[in-house]
């Protein structure tokens, strides 16, 4: 790069915006925040010679990591292969197939936990066909946190010192987990808090269903091993409804077009703020409101007013139940459902 010309677009488009939502809350707001995952991960796969160029790059993604994806491969010369969740839509398939991506999309499903299944069996398949692919694994592979500790780098320098709080959707866990790891090297107090919808295995919500949860990217079907649980301070779990709720609150009261895990780390945000004021609140928005504009904004009016809204805090999993609920995590591991986190035993 010289002086403000870029030399590819995928470093015209990773810097957030930094925008002060109130006091003590500031949004990191991202056209797409997984562009520092695919980087990070593509520059240090073909430094160290796991991949080269021509090699055909693939994974499974709901969306803004397969355009991160298809974006590096483009620029270091590598080919991509997407296998697409059922949610991708048309917008966001149409710009893979330009960059040079050969896309695997899942028929439609209500369902987004087989869809989740369905995408790791395509690969499989995929990878047994041709084995000279290599699969990116982004939601095991912990060379998707490096790019982030440039994202927490841009926080330190951008932020007064004092005492700061990460607000984020938890998904494959490098995002959350790389920003905080680079942060708490300068100062171990930094605390993070991590968003999950209902029906994630990911932080024990697995048992519940929530009809209308369309929020790619928050949760998970299957573990993930690039979740280090043992980085989260705080959980939050949010319903559709209330995502849906304060994504279009963020809009009509900040004028920022996001997506639903921007808007859910927005709420929960709002509440730790309120109870914490001495402390800055950085809320991670992933991605712009684009793939939501029919499921969510066109539905404006349904909205609840987020300034009514309110967690249920509980002690134990046990406990968990919809529409919001939060719970101190304390660092802690998780493992199978009888852990010491729950109160009673549970019958496998």
């Amino acid at each position: 790069m010289t002086g403000l010309i870029h030399d590819h677009v995928t470093d015209a488009i990773k810097t957030p915006a930094l925008i002060r939502l109130a006091p003590n809350i500031v949004l990191l707001r991202f056209e797409t925040l997984k562009v520092y995952a695919a980087l990070g991960a593509v520059r240090s796969l073909l430094a160290d010679g796991t991949v080269r160029k021509g090699q055909t790059l693939i994974d499974s993604s709901s969306g803004i990591y397969a355009l991160a994806l298809a974006m590096a491969c483009h620029r270091y010369g590598l080919r991509c292969h997407i296998v697409a969740s059922t949610t991708v839509d048309l917008t966001m398939r149409s710009q893979l197939e330009i960059l040079g991506a050969t896309v695997d999309q899942m028929p439609p499903s209500e369902d987004l936990r087989l869809d989740q299944r369905r995408r790791v069996a395509r690969v499989h398949e995929l990878l047994a066909c041709h084995p000279d692919m290599h699969w990116m694994r982004q939601y095991h592979d912990p060379v998707h946190y490096l790019g982030y500790g440039e994202v927490a780098g841009l926080v330190a320098r951008a932020l007064p010192s004092g005492p700061l709080t990460v607000v984020g959707s938890v998904g494959t866990g490098a995002s959350t987990g790389g920003i905080a790891r680079v942060l708490r090297e300068r100062d171990p107090d930094v605390r993070l808090v991590g968003v999950q919808p209902f029906g994630s295995v990911t932080f024990g919500s697995d048992r519940f269903t929530d009809p209308d949860a369309i929020i790619a990217g928050i949760g998970s079907a299957i573990p993930f091993d690039n979740v280090d649980h043992e980085l989260y301070d705080r959980i939050h779990w949010l319903d559709f409804v209330h995502a849906m709720a304060a994504t279009v609150g963020l809009m009509r009261e900040h004028a920022v077009f996001a997506g639903l895990s921007t808007g859910a780390a927005y709420l929960v945000a709002g509440w730790e703020a309120a109870r914490n004021p001495d402390r800055t609140h950085v809320v991670i928005g992933a991605d712009t409101g684009h793939r939501y504009t029919a499921r969510v904004f066109a539905r404006h009016r349904e909205a609840l007013d987020p300034a009514g809204l309110a967690p249920r805090e509980i002690v134990s999993l046990d406990d968990l139940a919809l529409p919001w609920a939060a719970m101190d995590w304390r660092r802690r591991r998780f493992g199978k459902p009888a852990q010491p986190l729950y109160r009673k035993e549970r019958a496998s």
